[in-house]
């Protein structure tokens, strides 16, 4: 209802939810006859503080308050509705609290937990309502659990959420590659909550997050025509797992078609002094900043290339801070003003090169993001990754495919000090990047009718090409892999 009054400015979806707000007001809540319940599924909370903006109706933000600080309270309400239903509370299919992030109250919450887009939805609205509230303790529980998602649980896709028992978490550095679930709605609900975690501080680790997330998992979640679906991202598969056209539960294709569509308020954010850019995305916005109208326009065919040209528009000078974002993944960034080297180092703040001046019309900044072939690692109690490597290129996780190698995958070994090089393919899925190098493959020649024995199998020179993560699975049924085996020279 607010999407569409937003985008047409027309209220009748509008004013009927505000109704049946209204009602949902007068049913919970801590007053005498209401029921001090919650939702199973979040969402509602962050759904009202939509409201609460577009209608400026403080009611709104209170109720997703109180179902905010009501979750996990004791006696739980879980329990009390069902002995008020005349049934057991034990024999409840989700009895473990964790699953739906009710085991404690939030801000006592210090681990991710339970079901991925659950607990995703949650984090999000604790970060909007500590916003509007200015809730310190909401940020400090998010920031909290944001940590322990980013260090212990999430995949280098940006992927979350390794079991498909729960559609969620596990244990800290359990993540399975060719079994993980990496829901696409829990990738873009990382998307929403790393967003939202900006709004409130403006750190690049969060922008970073998003854009790992979006650049890889979400964009896996769709077709390159746009006409197939992952519901689940793998980080390998023997070649069984395909998008489909639709799903029984289609909660990602529409999740994947309102963030694309929504996905210029991620790019730009301003502030009384800044105009800060986020993403680097080919766009044109205008902003006001400081009460000038400003517009500004990107140029950029990121993330193929790392060279970023920005150009100002403007009536009048005007003086305001330009932030611009350096990835946590960029080794070397240079940066000109009007074709004037520009010191960054100096210049730094929370991930962000700051440039303050009075801007004129038509001033040009040009940002180069250098992008060569890094080997990535896991922590060394991801058991599942050890010994191997992953190709990344800027922000996007690169994979092998049976299309490209035919080797099997699980017998490339990639040589410590193979070189690795980067060119575009403009005729490879639609104009992409590709990853190639030299490799090893282990013989099986020499093996029939041997299962086991005392030495390894030879190893033969040979070649692989590598391609982003997102395009996986558009062409012939196949092998893929994103965590490749590592070995000596």
């Amino acid at each position: 209802a607010v999407a569409y009054f937003q985008a047409t400015g027309k209220r009748v979806l509008l004013d009927a939810l505000c109704r049946y707000a209204d009602y949902i007001d007068t049913v919970f809540g801590t007053a005498p006859g209401k029921k001090r319940g919650y939702p199973g599924h979040e969402e509602i909370e962050l759904a009202l503080v939509k409201l609460y903006r577009v209608t400026g109706e403080k009611r709104y933000l209170h109720l997703s308050q109180y179902f905010i600080d009501e979750r996990g309270r004791q006696p739980h309400y879980f329990d009390i509705e069902a002995r008020l239903r005349g049934e057991d509370p034990a024999a409840f299919q989700h009895k473990i609290y964790e699953y739906n992030q009710s085991h404690l109250p939030v801000r006592e919450q210090r681990e991710v937990v339970g079901h991925a887009v659950r607990a995703m939805y949650l984090y999000s609205a604790m970060a909007d309502l500590a916003r509007e509230l200015h809730d310190q303790s909401l940020f400090d529980a998010d920031q909290r659990l944001w940590n322990h998602l980013c260090t212990t649980r999430l995949y280098i896709t940006g992927g979350l959420g390794p079991s498909r028992h729960n559609e969620g978490f596990t244990a800290d550095y359990d993540l399975p590659n060719e079994t993980a679930y990496a829901e696409t709605c829990a990738a873009i609900g990382l998307v929403f909550w790393n967003h939202r975690m900006l709004q409130l501080d403006c750190e690049a680790r969060y922008a970073d997050m998003l854009e790992r997330a979006l650049y890889n998992c979400v964009l896996s979640g769709v077709s390159l025509d746009g006409q197939k679906f992952f519901y689940e991202n793998p980080l390998a598969s023997l070649g069984a797992h395909h998008r489909q056209e639709w799903f029984w539960v289609a909660c990602c294709p529409p999740n994947i078609a309102r963030l694309l569509a929504s996905l210029g308020e991620y790019i730009y954010a301003v502030n009384d002094k800044d105009l800060v850019v986020h993403l680097y995305i080919q766009s044109t916005a205008q902003m006001t900043v400081g009460g000038r109208e400003v517009t500004v326009r990107q140029e950029t065919i990121y993330p193929w290339d790392g060279t970023i040209t920005l150009r100002l528009g403007m009536d009048e000078p005007s003086m305001f801070g330009l932030r611009l974002r350096i990835p946590g993944w960029c080794r070397n960034a240079q940066l000109k003003v009007n074709g004037d080297a520009f010191d960054i180092a100096s210049h730094l703040e929370q991930g962000y090169v700051r440039v303050e001046r009075v801007w004129q019309a038509d001033d040009r900044v040009e940002l180069e993001l250098a992008m060569p072939v890094e080997r990535m690692y896991a922590h060394p109690n991801v058991r599942q990754d050890a010994g191997c490597v992953v190709l990344q290129r800027g922000p996007l996780v690169y994979c092998l495919e049976g299309a490209d190698n035919k080797v099997p995958l699980h017998r490339i070994v990639v040589p410590r000090t193979a070189e690795l090089a980067s060119h575009f393919g403009p005729d490879v899925l639609g104009g992409v990047t590709v990853v190639s190098g030299n490799a090893l493959a282990e013989e099986d020649t020499d093996w029939t009718g041997t299962l086991y024995r005392s030495w390894p199998a030879s190893l033969q020179p040979g070649a692989i090409t590598a391609i982003p993560y997102y395009a996986w699975d558009n062409r012939q049924p196949g092998e893929m892999r994103v965590w490749l085996r590592e070995g000596g020279s």
